[in-house]
């Protein structure tokens, strides 16, 4: 089967940004010819650091959005990053999603923070504080935005769609696809009770937050998937 194994992002300085990867969140770093590749070991994916970009503001009318980063304790994983000198907002249940939090790395990209239950459902000792963000954390989402749901899912009828979610109060919805085999708990994609499910896969999830109709511009930084 094949696996969403990488997100390739042209930056200003590979070695550094992924040294950032590797004290932080306790990714595994290597070099490979001109690029650094930063990621966890398991079935998800990748940060595949290209040479040849440039520190620029990110903007919201772009089509990269960000990486998530799923893990079993989001307080232990934003007090060690908060004792590391590392900017993180203040974890929060958001709607019926999850409990998260967002911060920025040196070279300006967005990066959530995802707990695997919703605030009051994480089980005493989900997390280990002698471990680089509690333990336990991969690459959850990969999530792009895009004008046209429908055109994404044409483009990847390869994956299966495992989630749908609902923000219309904020203008948009979320789409998650992956390769899999898996079927999530509850058939209705719309279901609450897949989400606690989804923030638990090993692999990564192509996210789309889609915003109906809006006219997105390329992202400068971002080089495509990679899939193997």
């Amino acid at each position: 089967m094949k696996r969403l194994s990488g997100v390739r992002l042209q930056v200003e300085n590979p070695e550094n940004l992924a040294r950032f990867y590797a004290d932080v969140f306790g990714m595994n770093v290597q070099a490979e010819g001109g690029a650094w590749r930063a990621g966890y070991a398991g079935e998800d994916a990748d940060l595949i650091l290209l040479s040849g970009g440039s520190r620029a503001a990110h903007s919201r009318n772009e089509r990269y959005w960000k990486i998530g980063i799923c893990l079993p304790d989001l307080d232990i994983a934003c007090e060690q990053l908060r004792q590391k000198g590392v900017e993180v907002s203040a974890p929060h249940q958001f709607r019926d999603i999850g409990y998260m939090a967002h911060l920025h790395d040196p070279e300006g990209f967005a990066i959530e923070l995802l707990q695997h239950d919703f605030l009051g459902n994480r089980p005493e000792g989900a997390g280990d504080a002698s471990l680089p963000l509690g333990g336990g954390a991969h690459v959850g989402q990969i999530t792009l935005r895009t004008g046209d749901i429908a055109a994404e899912l044409a483009a990847h009828a390869d994956m299966k769609l495992l989630s749908v979610q609902d923000v219309s109060e904020f203008g948009f919805d979320l789409h998650f696809l992956a390769y899999t085999d898996e079927v999530p708990p509850d058939p209705d994609l719309q279901a609450v009770a897949n989400r606690e499910w989804l923030w638990r896969r090993p692999y990564t999830t192509l996210e789309f937050q889609h915003i109906a109709g809006t006219k997105l511009r390329d992202s400068p930084a971002f080089r495509g998937l990679e899939i193997t």
